[in-house]
């Protein structure tokens, strides 16, 4: 067997509402509402669906933690027009812009943190 793409990965949330305001205003996700309700942001062909802590859905994994993730995003949005777009959002960018290594290649790449203090990385990728 061999894997071919990410479908999908969960967050566990602390406060879904403030989750969601996060990855859609501040990152551009759409909000998807599916069966019974549970909710899902939307990015590419991918998505994140959303657990609230306490009150995760089955199956879940073995420790689902509010701030445990530590996730990458590549955009095609210029890094200059991203740390813009964070400043008026009131994000503070914690790391970067730094030069890192990604699964395609090179990235230019900053730190922030969403509202359960995952680390999330915004990334250009840089062609070679």
């Amino acid at each position: 067997m061999k894997v071919s793409k990410l479908d999908h990965f969960i967050i566990t949330a602390n406060n879904l509402e403030k989750t969601i305001d996060f990855y859609s205003r501040v990152l551009g996700m759409e909000l998807q509402t599916f069966s019974d309700g549970r909710k899902a942001l939307i990015f590419g062909d991918q998505k994140i669906n959303l657990h609230e802590a306490g009150n995760e859905f089955e199956p879940h994994a073995q420790n689902p933690l509010p701030g445990s993730a530590d996730l990458c995003f590549i955009t095609r949005t210029p890094m200059q027009q991203v740390i813009s777009h964070l400043t008026t959002c009131n994000v503070p960018i914690i790391e970067g812009p730094l030069e890192k290594s990604g699964a395609g290649g090179p990235l230019l790449s900053i730190y922030i943190r969403d509202p359960d203090n995952n680390l999330i990385e915004i990334a250009n990728e840089i062609k070679t």
